[in-house]
């Protein structure tokens, strides 16, 4: 089971709202702590939006950061208004979301408005880590082009995540953006926002592989994976020869993970230019 610290330098309120919510999302799926260096009495508004979304506050505890094993966690998330993450000695694996300052001054009614979009936004973050914790290994990618809109965006993020072998750099309510400096990558997910997404303008999403033996690979932790698989493993010889497997997306968006054939693999080619399936059983039932 993983452990997951939810840590507020200043405001306890952060780290009370991500615990209520992480634990009702992972329920015993994972271990989750809110820790914060400076301990006050729950926000009655922070109890409010957690209770309106069904969690008891009663039933949280953030403790102190010092009295917490950072080295322990699998992953510590801080939490704050600022851009910077603060240093946090120890950590495993640290994320840093950078969150709307609450407003304190403000009337009971901005306050409670405030407070409910927070809740919004953390729950959308922590859907997506919910799809990141147990991230099984992907292929090894050495191309990748695109960037598409998204209808579910934690399933987007995380068929993404396992497609490129990376988490998202960032991620909020709104967009994930991963980063991939080896490829020179920078894609991005966005939400919808209701708009009807197309399938016929844009055909395709790619991710070059080293070999032949890759594009196998590729096709077995797919299925692992339970990615849905369009086109088995195959060579194509017509137009440009390429060792091919074709899978799709959450929203069905097509995803090709190809090879380009050596001059060994161009010789075999066939009379017919008929395609060549690379794993036995998946060739088209006469």
């Amino acid at each position: 089971m993983s452990k997951v610290v939810f840590l507020s330098p200043e405001v306890s309120a952060y780290a009370l709202m991500a615990q209520g919510l992480a634990r009702q999302r992972f329920g015993d799926k994972a271990s989750i702590v809110g820790a914060s260096t400076q301990l006050e009495a729950p926000d009655p508004q922070a109890v409010a939006a957690l209770s309106e979304r069904g969690i008891d506050a009663d039933a949280l505890t953030t403790q102190h950061s010092g009295e917490v094993d950072l080295a322990d966690a699998d992953l510590v998330v801080s939490l704050g208004p600022t851009t910077e993450a603060p240093t946090v000695p120890g950590a495993t694996r640290q994320l840093h979301w950078k969150l709307p300052a609450l407003p304190r001054e403000a009337d009971a009614s901005m306050q409670r408005t405030a407070f409910a979009a927070l809740c919004e936004q953390l729950q959308m973050r922590i859907a997506i880590l919910e799809q990141l914790l147990d991230l099984p290994e992907g292929p090894v990618s050495s191309e990748f082009h695109g960037s598409i809109r998204v209808a579910d965006l934690p399933a987007s993020v995380r068929f993404y995540a396992w497609l490129l072998n990376v988490w998202p750099k960032e991620w909020t309510h709104r967009y994930a953006i991963f980063i991939r400096p080896d490829l020179g990558l920078n894609f991005v997910l966005l939400v919808s926002d209701g708009k009807t997404l197309h399938h016929d303008t844009l055909y395709h999403l790619g991710v070059g592989v080293d070999s032949r033996q890759a594009v196998i690979d590729a096709y077995h932790r797919a299925s692992d994976f339970g990615a849905r698989i369009e086109k088995p493993p195959r060579t194509t010889w017509k137009g440009t020869p390429l060792h091919e497997l074709w899978l799709s997306d959450p929203d069905g968006t097509l995803i090709e993970i190809y090879a380009r054939l050596t001059d060994s693999e161009l010789a075999e080619k066939p009379a017919d230019e008929q395609p060549t399936f690379l794993v036995p059983g998946t060739e088209p039932k006469e």
